[in-house]
């Protein structure tokens, strides 16, 4: 059974009486802040009227609230907790398998519990996203010319329907469709600021880009039309190996991506992609100074709108532009992503110096 979000008059009760057992199905946006936070922030608590509440931190920055340092709602520091990291390696190891809330309980683990941590995290339940998994294993038979109906049984579907209305909303494309063609791979990456979408081909990363980028599925559908390819969650070869370099990258040890890349984008959009990866991590460059960079000094909307366009969030770092004054500009990470970022990337570069300087 889903849960089902208690009133906002309950969740405000729940906000001041910082009730745990609420934490998790809902956050709270406080307008005069422009911050989201948990329910058992310690912060002060607002008024009933500057509060309003969403289901997930995704809608929050989606609605332009900006998460509480203190309270810390997109659980971005340290690693997953133990039971998400144990959940996600049992779905690793069986992909394929129709999950039931039965199979958590048999792992000593309390549903409701499992449902917030999932929630919290990826804002979608485990059972949710084993769901989609079984879809992306079905994709992978139909494309190797196995039956629809092999496919269905194998996913765990009764209805043969439901399966080819699931299938078709997360590929884009109706099963019988899929036979034959290439298959892109998409997955999961944990970073401290939140959870990133990989997609790639045994060859190359299209796609990296954070849960909450509203262009995400514009994107994706792009890529899809361009490369003629179907995409399933699961792993490829590119995805592991960004992986391994964010996870250098968000440890402070290193700023450099060996990863091959393959964005979709006119010629001109690669040419401004390719002048981003010449910016050295710690430094900003403007749009203007971008433009005369890449030799198209007139260039500069064109190079914002090219800016706004790369597919591959931090390797392609279009975080380092800022605007002519040096304020901040859009990302569509969010703000609070790009200054992190900056500030992170800052800090890597002085450490780096100082490694040079003492050796």
């Amino acid at each position: 059974m889903l849960f089902q979000r208690p009133d906002d008059d309950t969740l405000y009760d729940a906000l001041i009486a910082r009730d745990a057992g609420y934490d998790g199905f809902a956050y709270v946006c406080v307008r005069t802040t422009g911050i989201f936070c948990r329910l058992t922030c310690s912060a002060r608590k607002p008024k009933r009227e500057n509060v309003q509440f969403f289901d997930t931190t995704a809608e929050c920055l989606h609605a332009g609230f900006r998460p509480c340092l203190r309270c810390r709602p997109m659980m971005g520091s340290g690693e997953a907790e133990p039971l998400v990291a144990a959940l996600l390696e049992a779905l690793e190891r069986e992909p394929e398998r129709r999950w039931l809330e039965a199979d958590i309980v048999a792992m000593g683990l309390d549903a409701s519990t499992v449902r917030r941590a999932f929630k919290r995290r990826f804002g979608m339940s485990f059972l949710e996203m084993a769901r989609l998994r079984r879809l992306g294993q079905a994709a992978e038979r139909l494309t190797s010319d196995d039956s629809v109906v092999d496919a269905q049984v194998e996913a765990g579907f009764d209805s043969g329907s439901g399966f080819r209305a699931a299938v078709t909303r997360l590929l884009g494309e109706a099963p019988a469709k899929l036979r034959g063609k290439t298959m892109l791979k998409a997955d999961w990456i944990e970073t401290p600021i939140g959870p990133m979408i990989a997609i790639a081909d045994q060859h190359a990363l299209h796609i990296l880009e954070f849960l909450e980028r509203k262009a995400l599925a514009t994107e994706v559908r792009k890529l899809q039309a361009v490369t003629g390819s179907a995409i399933a969650f699961g792993r490829a070869a590119p995805i592991d190996q960004i992986e391994a370099e964010l996870s250098a990258y968000f440890a402070g040890t290193s700023a450099e991506f060996a990863t091959r890349l393959a964005p979709q984008g006119t010629s001109f959009e690669r040419q401004v992609w390719d002048g981003l990866r010449r910016i050295a991590a710690g430094v900003s460059v403007t749009y203007s100074g971008l433009a005369g960079e890449i030799g198209n000094p007139a260039a500069i909307r064109a190079v914002g709108r090219a800016n706004g366009a790369n597919p591959i969030a931090i390797v392609i770092p279009c975080h380092r532009v800022v605007g002519a004054s040096g304020d901040l500009t859009g990302y569509g990470g969010g703000l609070w992503r790009k200054r992190w970022l900056l500030e992170h990337e800052r800090r890597i570069a002085a450490g780096l110096t100082r490694l040079v300087t003492r050796e």
